[in-house]
């Protein structure tokens, strides 16, 4: 499936690509990491170049730094993911041992938490293929575009430059699939291009089954989980006159709906579908961390990246991004509601 030259701009160097094509014309040891908290593009794009380099006869072995959603937990390969939180020992050699180290979905090391010294130290050549903003200097080969809706898009684009996507079948392509979806938010995002859904087309002709990967990730909510949405909803505020809505939770009532993983994924754009909303929040209390995780949404031309830098050590893509507080959930509010005013005139666009 060619693009005519749709995304040029995004691809690596013609040296880059001609170097990683002899860099696994034979078997490697290979290291796929993604960041802490991995999401449904973390995950898909992690096991799709997985199985792609598999099937190559390499040694493959994909790492997180901790857990993830239960409602990734179906996805082809998943069960030969190795955490880091939980296998020390094990992740970190195969770390150290690695010849190649793909780094996918983020693009600064500090976000693989307790992952970062060991990747630092690691001799293996490193390889970044993520969307996100401002990326560091760590890797060997760079394929970096702010502008392509998801890793999981970019690893079919990578597989493109590998004069490779007929090698995509439907393990892959489920994969993928579940990466763009989530990562677009059921492809209603302004991130989402004609590209990607001649991505996604390909996909589903590759072997995707839509409807049964969006059941699986989508429909599998809990009574409990339904309950913390319904809490969620009633601490719903609004600041219209700076279009402004958040939510709040807190540790006792995660507790008290006896909260997993995953179970705020999306909450917050409930708070940006209002009517007149350009700007939306969730401020999640952990206490067992120390930390208020922030999650940020907004709507038209409102960089929420700039503002999560900003001021709440954050940051991400211009309409998503995400940040945290150590102070506690109630000052963070104060101070998150204290700033907005001197974002009134971007606010009110």
């Amino acid at each position: 499936m060619k693009f005519k030259k749709l995304y040029i701009r995004s691809r690596m160097k013609n040296i880059d690509i001609t170097e990683i094509k002899q860099l696994l014309t034979k078997p490697k040891r290979i290291v796929i990491v993604t960041h802490k908290n991995p999401d449904g593009d973390a995950i898909g794009s992690s096991l799709g170049l997985s199985h792609y380099l598999k099937s190559k006869d390499h040694d493959v072995i994909a790492i997180t730094p901790n857990d993830y959603p239960d409602f990734l937990k179906w996805i082809p390969g998943e069960d030969t993911i190795i955490k880091h939180e939980s296998e020390t020992v094990t992740a970190n050699a195969l770390i150290e041992s690695a010849e190649l180290i793909f780094t996918l979905d983020f693009n600064a090391l500090n976000r693989t938490g307790n992952m970062e010294p060991h990747l630092i130290a690691a001799k293996g050549i490193k390889i970044m293929i993520d969307h996100h903003q401002q990326p560091e200097d760590y890797a060997k080969y760079v394929y970096s575009d702010i502008s392509i809706c998801s890793t999981s898009q970019m690893i079919y684009h990578f597989l493109e430059m590998l004069d490779d996507v007929n090698a995509i079948e439907s393990a892959i392509a489920t994969c993928l699939y579940v990466g763009i979806m989530t990562d677009t938010g059921s492809f209603r995002f302004a991130s989402t291009t004609s590209t990607t859904h001649r991505v996604i087309a390909d996909l589903i002709d590759k072997g995707a089954n839509n409807a049964q990967i969006h059941s699986n990730v989508y429909d599998t909510n809990t009574f409990s989980r339904l309950q913390l949405l319904g809490r969620s909803l009633n601490n719903l505020r609004v600041i219209p006159e700076l279009k402004t809505a958040y939510i709040t939770l807190s540790q006792e009532e995660l507790n008290q709906y006896n909260f997993k993983k995953g179970d705020t994924e999306g909450v917050v754009n409930y708070a940006l579908s209002l009517n007149n909303i350009n700007f939306a929040a969730i401020f999640i209390e952990h206490k067992q961390d120390k930390i208020v995780k922030i999650s940020l949404r907004s709507n038209g031309s409102f960089n929420v990246n700039e503002f999560a830098r900003k001021n709440f050590n954050g940051g991400g893509h211009n309409n998503a991004a995400g940040g945290r507080s150590q102070l506690s959930l109630k000052d963070t509010v104060e101070k998150f509601i204290s700033i907005l005013p001197n974002y009134n005139k971007d606010l009110n666009l």
